[in-house]
């Protein structure tokens, strides 16, 4: 009987998360978006230093998006005026109907028996205060905000060079190229030439391509492969879900479940989900309906801190959380700790494909979790729960253990997938070019 020690610790209670960086009464300075960048980029000096860091993304977006973003009592970006209601029984589209609550959207994920509505709350009403009478009004049903989730890293620029990244990673052609992983992040840049031998479905945007450095660089990760580059799957079958589309209200949870429809509809088993945010309850069960169901859920834990709370979606039982190391093989920094942490992987001092055709540095847990969903994506090849969790498990025999003997809150299991990436920030030219 196989002892499947990553469920049990994986869902043991997990504190909700509780104030995740609370806005101040007082209006913060602006801070403009390129220093934005530059800090949040930057190793920071201080476990203060990256609360702060978080706290200034949340106001800025706030701030230049009053109509459309608001912030719910702890501080975490919501939808303005919009609800959430996850498969409502006739009682509880009773109750917001006797509470003025009107539905502005709402989508039904046949594959996976989950109705999902958008409420918005009568004029003049307090968002949270309407939740909390929707609420008290049907205890039983499942409602909350619509939080928007953010991305766990961040792609740095590089200074002009000449000469393409030195490839020292090995590969498995014949097991990548049956491997078919999903992504759901901003979106892919297909005409970098990382993706030249790539099959890339693309969702989201009205079919458009809205490219993002995030999104280009932690697909490089999963599939890219060019002169002096390649990522972990290179030959694999990608199933892109961009969700944020370049507005304001992008990452919201509504989009993350129409997202995981289409994915399940694909019947894509390994899904990486490399964005962070505040527990939710339409999010939870929509996971925890996936996960039932032998879906694969790889996540970055996030980069508040390792006395931050926990982030979501990577903090869900059976959700594989990942965590990322330098490479010296130390943990960063502004990594997160705790239960939810199930795999380290690289996640500095390396690069990815950028926009533009061009390799950056990149750094944070969002380019260690696309390594650990490549390797499991290798082996498991449908939604299926005995496969998933040997597949969990067989990745956890080859880790190397890090951190105090057996699994633990920084490490995990311990390191995955450092000898399947290709270039290292140093070896990368700084214009990032390849040669075509």
């Amino acid at each position: 009987m196989r002892v499947l020690m990553w469920i049990i610790i994986a869902t043991a209670a997990v504190n909700p998360a509780q104030a995740q960086l609370r806005l101040p009464g007082a209006p913060l300075p602006a801070l403009p978006t390129a220093k934005l960048t530059q800090a949040i980029g930057q190793t920071a000096n201080s476990l203060e230093q990256l609360k702060d860091v978080r706290r200034l993304q949340i106001a800025n977006l706030i701030r230049a998006n009053p109509r459309t973003v608001a912030a719910d009592p702890h501080g975490n970006p919501v939808v303005r005026d919009e609800l959430l209601a996850f498969s409502p029984s006739a009682k509880g589209l009773e109750a917001a109907q006797a509470l003025g609550l009107r539905i502005l959207r709402e989508q039904t994920i046949e594959d996976l028996d989950i109705r999902l509505l958008v409420l918005q709350p009568p004029a003049n009403t307090a968002l949270a205060k309407a939740l909390r009478r929707l609420r008290e009004a049907d205890p039983a049903g499942t409602y909350d905000f619509n939080h928007i989730y953010l991305g766990g890293g961040t792609v740095l620029s590089r200074a002009p060079s000449d000469g393409p990244p030195r490839d020292n990673a090995s590969a498995n052609s014949a097991a990548q190229a049956a491997s078919r992983v999903g992504l759901i992040d901003s979106g892919v840049d297909i005409a970098h030439p990382a993706f030249h031998d790539a099959v890339i479905h693309s969702w989201g945007c009205d079919d458009k391509i809205v490219a993002s450095t995030h999104g280009t660089a932690v697909a490089s990760l999963l599939l890219g492969h060019g002169s002096g580059f390649h990522g972990v799957l290179a030959g694999a079958e990608l199933y892109a879900a961009n969700v944020y589309c370049d507005v304001p209200t992008g990452g919201a949870v509504d989009a993350l479940a129409a997202a995981f429809s289409w994915l399940a509809k694909q019947r894509v088993a390994v899904i990486n989900v490399s964005l962070v945010g505040p527990d939710n309850a339409a999010l939870a069960a929509i996971v925890r309906t996936l996960t039932s169901r032998g879906y694969l859920l790889v996540a970055a834990v996030g980069n508040d801190g390792p006395a931050a709370p926990p982030l979501y979606p990577a903090s869900y039982p059976r959700v594989v959380g990942v965590t990322a190391v330098d490479a010296h093989r130390r943990v960063l920094i502004e990594a997160a700790r705790g239960k939810q942490v199930m795999f380290a992987a690289p996640g500095a001092d390396m690069v990815a494909a950028d926009n533009g055709g061009k390799y950056s540095a990149v750094r944070g847990t969002s380019f260690a979790a696309p390594i650990v969903a490549a390797l499991l994506a290798e082996t498991v090849s449908a939604p299926d729960i005995d496969a998933s969790d040997a597949a969990v498990e067989a990745l956890a025999r080859r880790a190397i253990d890090l951190g105090p003997p057996g699994r633990d809150l920084t490490y995990g299991f311990g390191l995955v997938g450092a000898e399947r990436i290709s270039a290292s920030k140093e070896e990368m030219p700084q214009d990032g070019r390849i040669n075509r």
